[in-house]
């Protein structure tokens, strides 16, 4: 019976390019659904950009252009990026569109309407420069648990601790640099309790991996909360029906992409009915390829919308983990921060597509790509065993039959072996053991060269009156090459689609591994595919460095591939550019209006320099006046609300009271360099 599946990928946020990391879904979620597709299920995948929220607008404010400029640009850029990574959407979409504005508010009126949407109103940071409330991850100080500094408001990535933004110490605002200040605001929000009971009974009922469901869990632990799904103005998105200045949230009509992508399709397909997918009642399966770190949003948010506004909810969510390079996180220094442009500049797409393959299950650990490793396996597996055994016997086919195959096999023990192990290679996919079907793949790989090697064609070749032998030898090797094809070819389409050139057959389909081809002319054989060259993996990894050199760190995004694991590291040379500089404290006084502010006139030799510092609560001004200390000589001048900071001072200690500028030893002279 064939089956009716619509699949999606998290929506790429709208505000940067696509790396690697993000390839890892995209790529995992197409193998799956080329693999419905052969097997002549009714399959349809479709995604979107994520074009809304605040990181959208001060974006295109920085270009100087309009948000509406900066998605359609990047749309183009992303949907490229798929395309050439063989991505094969059924529809790219966006949610800054008339279907999703549609949706969304249908959503959000039929929950109010349901007494699911109550206002009550909150304090939250506000920038009084740019005049607007800021997100959490707008936020910038030092962590409320452990010191460390420049943290977001919403968490620590060096502790790990959570904390709401006003307990973070010396905040600053990300947009503008200002201190933000306490501003109520009335909000909106969504009553996530109405829907705890059958949350809980949903999220343990076969639909998430049961680690998956286990960490929902703890949500329910100390109850749900209301989930605050409106933002003020200024604000990139829909603004709320009857809530002038109000607009949903980027993660309330994120996932209504989904709806709205899919609504755009039906339109242009006169076949396809939105509600046989949609409808609370639909017989149709609907699977969400996301991230482990919004696992929260799709397994919990989600669900109770979609319930809550009368639509049917997913059939399962497949959650995967988080791409590492060389057993590190991605590193903007080392050069393995690798955007999806930068490595189709260098390499072949499907060299990452199988490498991706080979290391995915169904689970949600991280994965590594090892770039020694990474050359090794696709030159041993996809070089040296797959498309090594066409090379090996088409020549023969075609110098000596005129390109046509035997009208029987060498071998049907052989060939019925390679045939019944499609089902279980068929059932991994499904089941998104990728791994393990790349596995079962290699190894019939390694018999059919092991069967090559056995009959020795070269050596057939030369004997007389061996023709028929030499002909059903090189022939089942090629019949041994198509099957390994129809397996692989959800992993490498484009190498197949070459493949059956070559074999000058129509697109292949999963039933297709149960009959051989007999009596059939082929096309002389073309590589299929080259080695991987070490200086071509070397020469991405500079370009890498050189992409991402000049990059500033912002604020990161709202959207569904926010948490990207990035690590920044510094070289020496980088490092050896700080001018450190010992600096006597000449005045130093209280900040009106700043809470964490001291202003310090400091010495550094013949020159003074104004300088606010954090570090109210732990120092009193006259405890500082004539004191030595250190400060960083060649920080660019920065423009705060007090006046113009022309430095930094250097201290160090967990926060509030234990915090502790650093004082040269004795002897120590104002303008003396630091080494």
């Amino acid at each position: 019976m064939t089956r009716k599946i619509l699949v999606t990928s998290a929506l790429p946020y709208a505000n940067g390019p696509i790396h690697i990391g993000h390839m890892v879904e995209y790529i995992q979620t197409d193998i799956w659904v080329r693999l419905q597709k052969m097997r002549g299920n009714e399959c349809y995948y479709v995604c979107a950009d994520d074009a809304h929220g605040t990181p959208i607008m001060l974006r295109a404010r920085q270009e100087g252009i309009t948000p509406k400029e900066l998605i359609s640009r990047v749309a183009t850029e992303h949907q490229a990026d798929f395309a050439d990574f063989n991505v094969g959407f059924d529809n790219y979409y966006s949610t800054h569109s008339e279907e999703n504005h549609y949706f969304a508010t249908l959503i959000y009126q039929r929950l109010l309407d349901a007494g699911h949407i109550h206002s009550k109103t909150i304090t939250q940071a506000y920038d009084p420069k740019e005049q607007m409330f800021l997100p959490d991850r707008f936020i910038r100080g030092e962590c409320p648990k452990c010191g460390a500094a420049d943290q977001y408001g919403d968490n620590c990535e060096k502790c790990g601790a959570t904390y709401a933004p006003t307990d973070l110490k010396n905040a600053v605002s990300a947009v503008s640099g200002v201190t933000p200040v306490e501003k109520d605001s009335e909000h909106l929000f969504f009553k996530l309790g109405d829907f705890e009971e059958m949350l809980q009974q949903w999220i343990h009922a076969g639909h998430l991996d049961p680690t998956v469901a286990n960490k929902l869990d703890e949500w329910f632990d100390a109850g749900l909360q209301d989930w605050d799904i409106s933002r003020d103005a200024p604000y990139f998105g829909f603004e709320i029906p009857g809530h002038p200045g109000k607009y949903f949230y980027v993660w309330l009509d994120a996932p209504i992409g989904y709806m709205a992508s899919f609504e755009n399709l039906c339109d242009r397909t006169p076949t396809l009915d939105f509600d046989d997918y949609w409808n609370r009642e639909s017989s149709a399966e609907l699977y969400h390829f996301i991230g482990k770190d919004i696992m929260n949003f799709h397994g919990l948010f989600w669900p109770a919308t979609l319930a809550g506004a009368g639509f049917r909810m997913p059939t399962a969510l497949f959650i995967h983990g988080f791409l590492t390079v060389d057993g590190h996180k991605m590193s903007k220094s080392r050069g393995t921060f690798i955007k999806a442009r930068t490595y189709l500049q260098h390499l072949n797409p499907e060299y990452l597509r199988y490498y991706f393959a080979a290391k995915l299950g169904s689970g949600v650990d991280d994965i590594d790509l090892n770039l020694e490793d990474f050359a090794q396996r696709v030159n041993s597996d996809l070089v040296g065993k797959f498309v090594n055994i066409a090379s090996r016997c088409a020549g023969f086919i075609n110098k000596r039959f005129e390109g046509k195959l035997a009208d029987k096999l060498h071998d049907e023990t052989l060939f019925q072996e390679f045939v019944a192990a499609g089902d279980a290679i068929a059932d991994h996919f499904e089941a998104r053991e990728y791994s393990r079907a790349v596995r079962e793949i290699m190894a019939l790989a390694d018999k059919a060269n092991q069967y090559v090697d056995e009959m020795q064609p070269w050596v057939v070749a030369k004997q007389e009156g061996k023709d028929d032998e030499l002909q059903q030898i090189c022939s089942m090797g090629i019949n041994l090459f198509r099957l390994l094809a129809i397996y692989l070819k959800p992993v490498l389409p484009t190498t197949i689609e070459a493949a059956e050139s070559f074999l000058q057959i129509r697109p292949l389909s999963w039933d297709d591994h149960k009959a051989p081809l007999l009596e059939h002319e082929i096309s002389k054989y073309k590589p299929l595919m080259t080695r991987v060259d070490s200086k071509q993996v070397e020469a991405m990894v500079e370009d890498s460095k050189q992409d991402l050199s000049s990059i500033e760190k912002a604020p990161a995004a709202a959207g569904p591939l926010a948490n990207d694991p990035v690590s920044d590291l510094i070289s020496f040379d980088e490092f050896a550019k700080i001018d450190l500089r010992i600096a006597k404290i000449v005045e130093a006084a209280h900040v009106e209006g700043a809470d964490k502010l001291l202003q310090l006139t400091l010495d550094i030799g013949g020159e003074t320099r104004n300088v606010f510092a954090g570090i109210k609560s732990a120092y009193a001004p006259e405890d500082l006046q004539g004191k030595l200390t250190v400060m960083v000589a060649n920080l660019a001048p920065r423009k705060m609300r007090f006046g113009i900071s022309e430095g930094m001072v250097l201290a160090a200690g967990p926060g509030g009271e234990d915090l502790f500028i650093l004082t040269p030893d004795e002897g120590a002279q104002p303008g003396m360099r630091v080494k």
